[in-house]
């Protein structure tokens, strides 16, 4: 069984940053994409940010240059960098992983914006 587990989240004033780690338990390399997502109460779930196995990223409109996601192959891990966080950045974060047929979640991780 895939696992897939978030970390970094947690308080952050407006303007800060945050690195958000996602591990897989697996190497990433058999996963055609790995992404974050977000949720904000009472939002649907929407794209971060997602990297392919061939290293394509994509984003969505409002990160804005703010967030970069990059693979740590050797660390079966991916990372999503935040800076100049607002507070409307505030939800928690899920990463997935991607193959041909499956999509495995994580739990999640809190991120808040708050001064």
């Amino acid at each position: 069984q895939v696992q897939v587990v978030e970390s970094g989240g947690g308080l952050v004033q407006p303007g800060g940053s945050l690195r958000l780690s996602c591990a897989a338990s697996e190497s990433i390399f058999s996963f055609y994409a790995m992404g974050w997502y977000r949720q904000a109460p009472g939002k649907q779930r929407e794209l971060v940010a997602s990297v392919t196995s061939g290293g394509s990223t994509n984003y969505g409109d409002f990160v804005k240059g703010r967030f970069t996601i990059s693979r740590e192959n050797a660390k079966n891990t991916v990372t999503l960098q935040m800076n100049s966080l607002k507070a409307e950045d505030t939800a928690v974060y899920y990463c997935n992983a991607k193959r041909t047929g499956n999509v495995y979640w994580g739990q999640g991780t809190q991120v808040n914006v708050s001064s």
